[in-house]
């Protein structure tokens, strides 16, 4: 009975010490909630969140790869990623894929895409859509063809030069926005502007198209080429706002612009207000462009994904930055400054309490 006693005893004391070894010591600080840019190489950077999840999507060696993480600051180099789609061996699609956006449309989810024959010079560029097979975004996705982006609606005949296409909704209608050229070229040194079609579905455009920007300004016209492209939906609100890139991407000055649908008809270009610029490079931030737009883990905050190149000289090896932006008293996007590499910034707001 004694040593029975004694046994008990000696395990409660066991129990005890173990319990207290794994507390962490007194006055240590918990982890930081900080990241700093860039946040990943590459360009382009599309993310969208849907179900507290974010995804991100980019081309890699003549494939379209997906990746998701509950994480913001983490998603563009996530490990949970996967191929889901090869460009095929022939037809226009099969060479130079550039700037994959993925969009949850109408209860699916699509890529629009952009390829061509390679270059330079790149004067056979289109837009192309990808529709999942499933509901699941790191699935499998059916090629849906090429997106008529002409002025020959009735014969689909003469498509134009056109890249970064994306997709408004609004009023319960759907609409195509892209870059492309009045006419086709034998030179990719050719101005580019934006233009918008309606959509009777997410891979069927159906109108002609319509120009709603021209670069004009001289923000937009930069030293060797002028060029809108790269546009984005940004909504706050009942405001509706494109943002999109201007002058040279291969140069510094590449900076972003704004329209505004201040009109009921997105086909009318009178219902666009143009400003600019709204976001643009300093310091060792060599430019900003083709951006894309999220919310925070708990909705509070607005945040901006954009690349920029690394550093003065012409080219496009570029880097992808994060940072919060506010808005302005009368709704539109007031993005600041680029935050400098390097620099601690807050993850976003809710980011840390879901690890």
């Amino acid at each position: 009975m004694k040593s029975l006693l004694l046994l008990i005893i000696f395990s409660f004391s066991f129990v005890g010490c173990s319990s207290q070894s794994v507390d962490p010591p007194k006055g240590e600080e918990e982890p930081s909630c900080v990241f700093t840019n860039p946040v990943a190489e590459g360009a382009d950077p599309w993310i969208i969140r849907k179900d507290k999840v974010y995804y991100s999507v980019k081309s890699v060696s003549g494939g379209i790869q997906v990746s998701k993480s509950e994480h913001l600051t983490e998603v563009l180099k996530s490990q949970q990623r996967a191929e889901v789609w090869r460009q095929p061996s022939q037809g226009w699609n099969r060479q130079h894929l550039w700037a994959p956006e993925l969009h949850y449309v109408q209860g699916e989810w699509f890529i629009y895409y952009t390829a061509g024959e390679s270059g330079p010079p790149f004067i056979s560029q289109r837009s192309g859509v990808l529709r999942a097979t499933s509901g699941d975004p790191l699935g499998d996705y059916e090629d849906m063809g090429m997106l008529y982006t002409g002025d020959n609606i009735e014969t689909l005949e003469n498509e134009k030069w056109a890249i970064d296409l994306t997709v408004l909704e609004h009023a319960g209608n759907l609409y195509a926005i892209w870059s492309g050229w009045e006419e086709n070229a034998e030179t990719d040194r050719t101005p580019q502007h934006l233009y918008i079609a309606e959509m009777e579905n997410p891979w069927t455009i159906s109108s002609n198209r319509v120009k709603i920007s021209s670069p004009e300004e001289p923000w937009e016209t930069g030293t060797e080429l002028a060029i809108n492209e790269g546009p984005e939906i940004l909504k706050n609100g009942g405001q509706t706002f494109v943002i999109y890139s201007a002058s040279e991407s291969w140069l510094p000055a590449y900076n972003l612009g704004q329209l505004e649908l201040v009109g009921d008809d997105p086909m009318d270009p009178a219902s666009w207000e143009k400003s600019g610029s709204v976001f643009s490079g300093s310091g060792q931030v060599y430019g900003t462009g083709h951006a894309s737009f999220t919310k925070s883990p708990d909705g509070s905050e607005s945040w901006i994904a954009f690349h920029t190149k690394i550093d003065e000289e012409p080219g496009w090896d570029r880097v992808v930055y994060l940072q919060s932006f506010s808005w302005n008293e009368d709704g539109s996007p007031d993005f600041g400054t680029p935050v400098q590499p390097g620099n601690e910034l807050q993850r976003p707001s809710g980011e840390c309490e879901t690890e």
